[in-house]
């Protein structure tokens, strides 16, 4: 400060240079905490990407009128972890009846495929052995029975998925027929007369399809709408979850601030100058923090009107030592952001390294400032 127009350098060590190991211990512990915060950021990221793409606001058990939510959500998860048991019964059951469909679908194939007029249709059409040079010009998409065979007895999964997939190669068949045939051409006149008979026999089992259809999509959005209770509940978990270990991780930098202030030393009538000259030098919400950190370490303090006058050699040394913390820290950071701005909008690279940078300096400002007080308890030490 002296002579310099920067603001005052408060740079003095903090702990004795004989107490090294005492020093990289408490960094250690630093870095674990630095490592816990970046993980649980992680976490925190999740649960609000998935509330925010899921439009669903998270469950807060703070606010009143919450908490029937919860027991209702609970009541609903309990019941889904039921149905997720039944769920692979269901599912063979559902096996079931779709195989019965493709049984009784098989019946009415085999009425239609024994018919007089079915030969011209069970095999796939020899367009070379009857000479039929533009059949591939106007049939996009040749068919025939014993495709249709094989595609239903395929257990590689290019098999039918339902019966309406077969219903619709059959209709295909002699659709095709009466496209490239005349209509007084015997071949249109055999797929047409069959394709009628078809339908006849199609529509008596339309009443089951529809039923199983219809029973299937009711049991995807009972399964869909279970899964998004299931993901609500575990990232609801999840969020109390981080609630928690935040507030165990406030506690270890309350206890790790402790022992650093505890093993200061006393600041020196000069320490006090320079500190009291550099608080002056903050910004008006920097100050008022700084009184802040008086008035929680001295209850009678009073920090009202548009003059406060602050004695620094009344303070304690924890106050002390806790301000200058402050203020190097907040005057540094100022220093920093004035000849850093530019460079951190031109290269991510390293605007990452100065959100890492950041974090860090959030976990160890918890060494250096009182954090206001949570109105929430923890309950390892709801008693203290």
């Amino acid at each position: 400060m002296d002579g310099m127009n920067g603001p005052p350098v408060l740079d003095v060590p903090v702990v004795a240079p004989q107490e090294t190991n005492e020093v990289e211990s408490l960094n250690q512990r630093v870095d674990e905490i630095f490592v816990r915060v970046d993980q649980l950021e992680q976490q925190l990221t999740e649960v609000e990407q998935f509330y925010s793409s899921s439009n669903t606001k998270q469950p807060n058990a703070q606010k009143g009128g919450s908490n029937g939510k919860e027991k209702d959500k609970e009541k609903l998860v309990t019941n889904l972890k039921k149905r997720q048991q039944d769920s692979a019964r269901r599912e063979a059951v559902g096996v079931k009846r779709m195989q019965e469909l493709m049984r009784q679908f098989g019946t009415l194939l085999r009425q239609i495929t024994q018919h007089e007029w079915a030969e011209p249709f069970m095999k796939p059409v020899d367009v070379i052995g009857l000479g039929l040079h533009d059949y591939y010009q106007v049939i996009e998409k040749p068919m025939d029975f014993s495709t249709i065979k094989s595609k239903m007895e395929a257990k590689d999964g290019t098999g039918y998925k339902n019966v309406r997939e077969i219903c619709s190669d059959v209709r295909l068949i002699f659709k095709n027929a009466m496209k490239y045939n005349e209509e007084r051409n015997d071949v249109h006149v055999m797929a047409k007369s069959l394709l009628d008979k078809f339908e006849t026999k199609w529509l008596q089992l339309l009443p089951k399809v529809d039923e199983e259809e219809k029973r299937r999509k009711e049991e995807e959005a009972e399964l869909k709408q279970g899964m998004q209770l299931a993901q609500e509940a575990a990232h609801a978990k999840m969020a109390r979850d981080l609630t928690f270990q935040l507030d165990e991780v406030d506690t270890n930098l309350e206890e790790l601030r402790e022992m650093v202030l505890q093993k200061c030393r006393k600041m020196t009538t000069d320490e006090k100058k320079r500190l009291g000259t550099a608080i002056t030098r903050l910004s008006p919400d920097d100050i008022n923090k700084a009184l802040e950190i008086v008035a929680q370490n001295d209850p009678t303090f009073q920090a009202a009107g548009e003059t406060v006058e602050v004695d620094i050699d009344a303070q304690s040394e924890s106050t002390l030592w806790k301000l200058k913390f402050f203020v190097k820290d907040t005057l540094q950071t100022q220093m920093k952001n004035a000849t850093t701005t530019g460079a951190n909008n031109n290269n991510n690279g390293e605007n990452n390294q100065n959100g890492n940078n950041k974090r860090r300096r959030e976990v160890c400002d918890g060494l250096a400032k009182t954090p206001p007080k949570r109105t929430k308890k923890i309950p390892k030490v709801e008693n203290i």
